[in-house]
This record gives structure tokens, C-alpha cells and sequence, in this order.
């Protein structure tokens, strides 16, 4: 508990010991109005979904429970997703959530993918090799998380993935779900241009 007479600071080394104690939480959604930090979509009542429990950035010694799709926390907050599996047996899934947390915990980057599109407008430039992204080609949406949410950071060249993510991994069924909006032909088009 924070005390008045405490040096300035302290809370925090007090509120982080408080934190750990809270663990991370997989419940049914109770009411369908949340939504998912990952992808912006809601949470159906009484569909699963997964609780990062963090310090409040915003309020000293208090707690925050970020909801999320168990699969978007795998892909986005991987280190989470890990903790929560080992201490919850029994989630449906669970060995399928641990490959996706494990495979973007390799590589960092890759927790910032927020799905892809074509460039509309061919404005936009490309996060790793600085060159314009022309109108109508695929590019990947990057996020960066900060303080309990993701906010755009722009985008990069399907071709600079490779190098940008520092991974030789595929990337596709992270891309794909987050590019939920895309018709059937469209996802199959990203998948192709992905793996080509």
C-alpha cells in the first residue's frame, strides 16, 4: 500500500511486488462490451478470453486487465500468454496458443504486425528500407505498444519483411489474423505474395 511518509518512488517498487502477486486470467467474456486490445474486435459474452493483469500507467499502485482473443495475446504479448499457459492447465487451444507466443517471442518485430492491405494511396513509406510503398502492392500495418495500448506506427514493404522481423519464419497466419477485413481472394493473394 502506498504510505504518505513513503520516499517518492517507492509506490512503484511496491505496486511491481503487488502486481506479480495478480495473475494473468482466462475467463468467459461476462457481458460482450469489451474489446479485444489485439485487434479491436468485441469479445462475445461468454466467449474466452484472456486478461494481461499490468501496472496502471496511469494511477499509482493500481492494477489494469487488458482483455484480448486468447490468439491475439499469443501473437501481440507473447511473454503474457507463456506465463498465464503455465500456471492454467486445461485452456482450450493451449498447445497451439504456446506455439504462436513462442514463435513471436523469437523475434520481437513481430509482435508489432497489425495485419496487411493494399497501399491506398502510395504515400505512405516503408519503416525498413525508407523507399515509398506504391499505391495498390501489399504492405504490412505495424503497431507499438505503450502504456496498455497499441498505437500505429506505420507500415512496411511484404518484401521487407524478412529483413525487418530478422526472422526466416512464416509469416502468414500471423498476418492473416489480423487481416481479418480481407475477402477470400485477397487472403489468398497475401498468402502467395507472403510465401513467394
Amino acid at each position: 500500500m502506498f504510505r504518505r511518509d513513503a520516499p517518492f518512488g517507492a509506490w512503484r517498487s511496491e505496486s511491481s511486488s503487488y502486481i506479480k502477486t495478480m495473475p494473468h486470467v482466462f475467463e468467459p467474456a461476462a457481458s460482450g462490451r469489451s474489446k479485444c486490445r489485439g485487434c479491436g474486435r468485441a469479445l462475445e459474452k461468454g466467449e474466452l478470453r484472456f486478461g494481461e493483469r499490468m501496472e496502471n500507467p496511469f494511477a499509482e499502485a493500481a492494477e489494469l486487465t487488458l482483455w484480448f482473443h486468447p490468439m491475439c495475446a499469443a501473437y501481440k504479448r507473447p511473454e503474457a500468454m507463456i506465463d498465464a499457459l503455465a500456471s492454467n492447465a486445461g485452456i482450450a487451444g493451449a498447445d497451439d496458443l504456446e506455439r504462436a507466443a513462442r514463435a513471436s517471442l523469437a523475434s520481437n518485430r513481430l509482435q508489432r504486425i497489425d495485419g496487411a492491405e493494399l497501399a491506398k494511396g502510395g504515400q505512405a513509406t516503408c519503416r525498413h528500407c525508407k523507399e515509398p510503398i506504391a499505391k495498390g502492392t501489399w504492405r504490412i500495418r505495424l503497431v507499438w505498444f505503450e502504456e496498455g495500448r497499441f498505437n500505429p506506427s506505420g507500415f512496411i514493404h511484404l518484401g521487407c519483411a524478412r529483413a525487418y522481423f530478422e526472422t526466416d519464419d512464416d509469416i502468414v497466419d500471423h498476418l492473416l489474423h489480423f487481416s481479418r477485413d480481407l475477402g477470400a481472394e485477397d487472403r489468398e493473394a497475401l498468402s502467395r505474395a507472403a510465401r513467394g
